[in-house]
């Protein structure tokens, strides 16, 4: 069997220290992805997207950085994790990328939050939230075949507070500066000798926690320049810090006299701080404030680009701003801002706000920036030299929370998943001249509760059911349909479409709106009422026009899809759904504790009305549903270890055909129908899956497939290929295996399991074939508590000739 990976999908974890980008080596950008760390080139012009998931830490990825190894084919990773460990990481870049774990270092008692890292030194530094701040050295040889870290020093921070940030640079050539700053409104400095640090001045004047810090030397590659420390904190503001050489204390800045500081620059101390190394004496002084953010800033890095010092700062109040010192005043100014307008400043992630930015980067050339919103969504602008702009470009989206449900649509044409962070999100192929990649083209539904489930209705409607006891329907509206149409050549045969929809302030319910033209007036006045229009009612038809996929401002505001139906009846969280193959029912299930509420209800999808009498047989939460292919039986499985087949009679009514109170020693987590009649499998905590077959009112156990862990999910192709039938399962570890065999030899079935370097970091909710592929090319998604959405590309030829 030969399985690759076609499309990953998943967020950045919200922490500003979650990412880094290798400037020397590789030139990759890794950032945390829950327990993962996943691995990006932004400049990939194919637009392949998460190249690959690095597993092994069981918590979430607070810290990443690349060490500076100097060597273009030679990639070294630091990771540190609220597990308390320090990974370190190696890749040989050619002919494949592939990063192994080769050290785990367990000396921190708290999760580990900031790693600095110092190009042209073995030395780096670590700071956790156990109130410390770790010095290493980094052994290896010139190949860094053999790599190991000694500890050197363990600094106490004294009165305690947690390390937010640490920098790292050189002094001179005895001496290393380290600043570290976090929950405290001051910034400590230490200066080592022979390795040892030593806590030299304490730099104060911000108000707040203090968020960021970065060196750099203010004339590129010149040891000899002064050091500007950059430190950005939840005050709003930016200060930088002068480290100069000699007993002289530099020019005063004329920044500090800048009128626009107003009442501000006369409270601004410029006490000079003295410290002194083995080869010199240095002062410290406030250098400039840089005044413009709104609310708390996450990040500040600094950048030589065309000659001048700049520094990126990305704040909560959505925008990232570039900033510069004027050559005639030297007051640092702002030049260009990027993100989102004020107007939508204090709006909820219902209304599209972005929620702030975490981080920001820089390329290796300094051309390209990418920062990491709160929806877990990465942005990207390249400068365009051209035109002196700053140009959006597409970038990358995923899930932050568990990713529970997924589904193809019926015609396999994209791929719906649904998350307990709250959304609902469309995946498919974006189809140009010679090539082809996968991207988020539509988020249908932001929502207020966690979301279960999911299943297509038809070719442009589904169902979803959330942890608010009632399921909610959506059509495809006539902006994402001609988004699918242009970009991805999917044809819709849906008429009456609605163009867009929207969800209002202190709403759950995604409401249709109209598209205008342009030059169409923004408000229209009655002339009795004299009342506007709301603004909110109509979109512009040029902000659902895309020659791209869209970015994700677009997808968090204008590519809903209008909610059409609801439908109630169940008492609790809705558990599971599923969908007639015609499309002409909906069953669905809630979670239960008792017989009363472990009913599965069926709706008809005409009216939208409730099909009576429920159907009672289990007395827990039924975990999965699925209609047979030809729609004559339901097949219903659930945590009281039951599974039970019904069948249809007359008006769509269903009634118990068959039932097995003891299906498994466990719960029954999944189900699915084999394409051979009268045929389905299940899935348990058991660590099992069971193939059973039924005749009449009696059903046998065809064969029993061992797992390594609970099994918690399972699907099968729903036909035939080449005499065998095939299908998937997916474990609470995250395995996930391809079995095959003979319809008429169902005691006989191979097993093969997938490389785990592909396997999901946690436990798997759902697997989903493609419907419609090829016969020996199939694709399988795959769902996951790793906050993953996966794309499997299955060559069953050589499997099923064995």
């Amino acid at each position: 069997m030969n399985i690759s990976e076609i499309f990953i999908s998943i967020g950045g974890n919200r922490n500003p220290a979650a990412a880094d980008w290798d400037t020397k080596g590789l030139q990759l950008l890794a950032f945390g992805a829950d327990n993962s760390i996943a691995l990006w080139n932004p400049l990939d012009h194919g637009l392949r997207g998460v190249r690959s998931l690095l597993n092994g830490h069981n918590k979430a990825v607070n810290a990443v950085k690349f060490f500076p190894t100097e060597i273009s084919s030679k990639s070294i990773l630091l990771s540190g994790s609220a597990d308390h460990t320090l990974r370190i990481w190696r890749c040989h870049g050619y002919p494949e990328i592939i990063y192994e774990a080769v050290k785990t270092i367990t000396e921190h008692q708290s999760p580990i939050i900031r790693i600095a890292t110092l190009p042209a030194s073995d030395i780096f530094a670590t700071g956790a939230s156990d109130g410390t701040v770790k010095i290493w050295r980094l052994l290896h040889d010139a190949d860094f075949s053999n790599i190991n870290a000694e500890l050197l020093q363990t600094i106490i921070l004294s009165p305690k507070f947690f390390p937010l940030n640490i920098a790292l640079e050189f002094l001179d050539d005895s001496s290393l500066i380290l600043a570290v700053a976090g929950t405290r409104s001051t910034i400590q400095i230490f200066l080592s000798r022979d390795t040892h640090f030593d806590l030299v001045a304490t730099l104060s004047g911000h108000e707040g926690w203090i968020r960021a810090l970065e060196f750099t030397r203010e004339r590129k590659g010149n040891r000899e320049s002064d050091l500007l420390l950059a430190s950005a904190s939840q005050d709003k503001y930016i200060r930088l810090w002068r480290v100069h050489t000699g007993e002289e204390l530099p020019a005063v800045s004329s920044a500090l006299n800048d009128p626009a500081l107003g009442i501000l620059g006369k409270s601004l101390s410029n006490k000079a701080h003295r410290i002194e190394s083995k080869d010199a004496r240095y002062s410290i002084t406030f250098e400039a404030l840089l005044l413009g953010h709104e609310d708390w800033i996450y990040t500040a890095s600094w950048r030589h680009r065309e000659g001048k010092l700049q520094l990126l700062s990305t704040s909560e109040d959505n925008s990232l701003a570039i900033w510069e010192s004027d050559p005639n005043s030297g007051v640092w100014v702002c030049v260009t801002r990027l993100g989102e307008i004020s107007a939508q400043k204090g709006s909820t992630t219902a209304t599209g706000s972005a929620g702030g930015f975490w981080i920001g980067l820089w390329s290796p050339d300094a051309n390209t920036i990418v920062s990491l919103g709160r929806t877990g969504s990465w942005r990207k602008w390249t400068y365009s030299s051209s035109e002196h702009v700053w140009v959006q470009q597409v970038a990358i989206t995923g899930h932050i929370r568990e990713v529970k449900g997924l589904c193809w649509s019926k015609d396999g044409s994209y791929l719906l998943s649904t998350s307990s962070d709250q959304t609902t999100r469309l995946f498919t192929e974006w189809k140009r001249e010679n090539r082809s990649s996968w991207h988020e083209l539509s988020r249908p539904q932001i929502h207020g509760y966690d979301l279960n489930c999911i299943d297509s209705v038809t070719d442009t409607q589904f169902i979803s059911g959330a942890d608010e006891k009632l399921l909610r329907v959506f059509d495809e509206p006539k902006g994402v349909a001609d988004i699918l149409n242009k970009l991805c050549h999917i044809q819709t045969t849906s008429k009456g479409f609605i163009d867009a929809a929207n969800i209002p302030v202190l709403g759950l319910s995604n409401k249709a709106i109209q598209a205008v033209e342009d030059y169409e007036p923004a408000s229209v006045t009655d002339e009795d009422e004299r009342e506007a229009v709301d603004p909110a009612s109509f979109i512009r038809k040029s902000t659902l026009d895309f020659d791209h996929p869209p970015f994700e401002d677009h997808l968090a505001r204008h590519l809903l899809w209008p909610e059409t139906e609801k439908l109630y009846g169940h008492g609790y969280e809705i558990s599971a759904v599923a969908t007639s193959n015609d499309g002409t029912l909906v069953a669905t299930a809630c979670r239960a504790s008792a017989i009363d509420h472990a009913v599965v209800r069926i709706y008809d999808t005409k009216e939208w009305l409730e099909v009576k009498p429920p159907l009672k047989a289990h007395s827990l939460t039924v975990t999965a549903l699925q209609f047979s292919h030809d729609d004559q039986y339901l097949l219903s499985v659930g945590r009281d270890r039951q599974w039970a087949v019904w069948k249809r009679g007359t008006n769509s009514t269903y009634s118990l055909a068959l039932s097995n109170p003891k299906g498994h020693t466990r719960m029954i987590l999944d189900t699915s129908w084999a394409p051979i009649e009268h045929t389905f499998l299940t899935a348990g905590r058991d660590k099992s899956v069971k193939i059973w077959q039924f005749s009449g009112s009696e059903a046998q156990l065809k064969t029993t497939i061992s797992a390594t862990s609970a099994v918690t999910a399972v699907a099968c192709i729903q036909h035939v290929i080449q005499d065998q039938f095939v299908f998937a399962y997916g474990t609470d570890g995250g395995e996930i295996s391809i079995c095959s065999g003979l319809p008429t030899a169902l005691e006989q079935v191979q097993v093969s399991k997938v490389d785990t370097k592909l396997n999901p970091a946690r436990s798997i909710n759902r697997i989903a074939w493609r419907p419609n592929m090829e016969n020996e090319k199939q694709q399988l998604g795959v769902a996951s508590d790793d906050n993953s959405v996966r794309v499997f590309e299955v060559s069953l030829v050589h499997m099923i000739r064995a």
